[in-house]
């Protein structure tokens, strides 16, 4: 369905990146594509290299019609839980759109509340396009900040494992124990505070 005065119908693809990870915040994005600038190789980005990534990144940037991110922080993560700090930072991508999308397709089972015209779409970001392009530009401005972040907390290794919960991280937080921007509701976290105590 068409909005009133206009020719085009807008479908706004969502994603996030950074619900498993046990530091830093969950970052979403929100792309409007154009359809008549298409973009090859659009694909989940986890299926995609670091190179494939940043290529792709700066052709959604150049061609898509808008985009937006947002995000939500450790501290409303651990005080929501990290499903609802998700629908947070998917709600405010899709209010910093430019453009009012027709439709908008969410990655996923589960849509943020408030929103007219969403659809879920499991492993959308296999499947539509402009998911596709949600998920490059979420991992890669997820993958900057941690990497800023690892300058101001040395020693966890969030510049090569950003954050989730693999064994050199394990260990770093065993030994120099959890930093401001570890997620303190998380299990392996919230132990290490549990012993500390």
């Amino acid at each position: 369905m068409e909005s009133p005065g206009s020719t085009l119908n807008y479908t706004a693809g969502v994603d996030e990146a950074g619900r498993g990870p046990l530091a830093g915040p969950v970052v979403s994005a929100a792309v409007i594509l154009d359809p008549n600038h298409p973009i090859a190789g659009l694909a989940d980005s986890k299926k995609l290299s670091s190179a494939q990534r940043s290529r792709l990144e700066v052709e959604i940037h150049q061609h898509a019609l808008c985009y937006a991110l947002g995000r939500a922080d450790v501290e409303e993560i651990d005080e929501l839980n990290i499903l609802w700090a998700t629908m947070l930072s998917m709600q405010r991508a899709i209010a910093g759109l430019e453009l009012t999308a027709d439709q908008i397709l969410i990655d996923g089972n589960r849509v943020p509340k408030g929103l007219r015209n969403a659809v879920a779409v499991v492993r959308g970001d296999q499947t539509e396009p402009a998911i596709s392009a949600a998920s490059i530009l979420a991992k890669q401005a997820r993958d900057r900040e941690m990497a800023e972040l690892a300058q101001q907390y040395p020693g966890y290794g969030l510049e090569i494992h950003k954050g989730y919960p693999t064994k050199m991280h394990l260990t770093a937080l065993k030994k120099q124990g959890p930093a401001a921007i570890h997620r303190r509701s998380f299990g392996p976290v919230k132990r290490l505070l549990g012993e500390n105590s």
